[in-house]
């Protein structure tokens, strides 16, 4: 049989855990003035009337740094435990972390080789010499 009673602490603190965030969203709702206005419903609020199309389109590369970042900085949190219970888990567990630590290199080795911890204009692509190529004025008419 199931003494539920035992957990009574752990309902109480679940329900007050849900039930601050909720709070302090619906409080500041109720408080906070409403002022809709044109200024209110741009895109972008800063004072400034943005220009031209809002919807722009970001490089890849800003994706895969924050996301090489993002999976080496999680990573290393698993380190934290592991490090805290040194002690007490072996050998096996060193061996283990080792592993876990050469995979982390090798992921960096091909992030760092794929140029996905590059911050430049264009990364992994090789400048080649301009040609000048005279366009026909019929098809320069068309596409302007």
């Amino acid at each position: 049989m199931f003494l539920l009673h035992k957990y009574d602490s752990f309902w109480i603190f679940l329900l007050v855990s849900l039930s601050i965030p909720y709070l302090a969203f619906s409080i500041s709702g109720f408080i906070a003035p409403k002022r809709e206005g044109p200024e209110k419903l741009a895109t972008y609020e800063s004072g400034i009337e943005p220009k031209g199309n809002t919807w722009i389109q970001f490089q890849i590369r800003y994706y895969m740094f924050a996301l090489v970042f993002a999976i080496f900085d999680v990573e290393t949190v698993f380190l934290y435990p592991w490090a805290i219970s040194f002690r007490e888990l072996g050998l096996f567990a060193f061996i283990e972390v080792i592993i876990f630590i050469l995979i982390l290199i090798v992921g960096s080795v091909y992030a760092w080789r794929k140029g996905a911890s590059e911050w430049s204009q264009f990364p992994n692509i090789q400048m080649i010499k301009a040609q000048t190529v005279s366009i026909p004025p019929k098809i320069l008419s068309s596409i302007q």
